[in-house]
């Protein structure tokens, strides 16, 4: 069946980084789309990045020209580095297949000093 598990979440400082990372099983992970989606407390979830087969990237405004999303099809795993975090980006970060609407667990993402 279809596994997601994202890691990298943690407490950071405001202007600093993290890479996220999320393996991808059970399906042929380079024939497909994948987006990473954040969810703040109290707040709807929010995509914040998609990468295509073929790495065509697109972002949300909130995070474009801070966060990159990349994949290593090799590995299974799609990645999203986030530099300059600000207190806004804290939120649970989720990855997700579009077309067959599969979530990971998510992991969460704490900017405070």
């Amino acid at each position: 069946q279809v596994q997601l598990v994202e890691s990298g979440g943690g407490l950071v400082q405001p202007g600093g980084s993290l890479r996220l990372n999320c393996i991808a099983s059970g399906f042929t992970f380079s024939a497909y789309n994948m987006r990473w989606y954040r969810q703040a407390p109290g707040k709807g979830r929010e995509m914040v990045a998609h990468i295509s087969t073929g790495g065509t990237t697109n972002y949300a405004d909130s995070v474009n020209g801070r966060f990159t999303i990349s994949r290593d099809n090799a590995k299974n795993t799609v990645y999203l580095q986030m530099n300059n975090l600000k207190p806004e980006d804290t939120a649970v970060y989720y990855c997700m297949v579009p077309s067959s609407g599969n979530w990971g667990q998510g992991t969460q993402v704490t900017v405070s000093s």
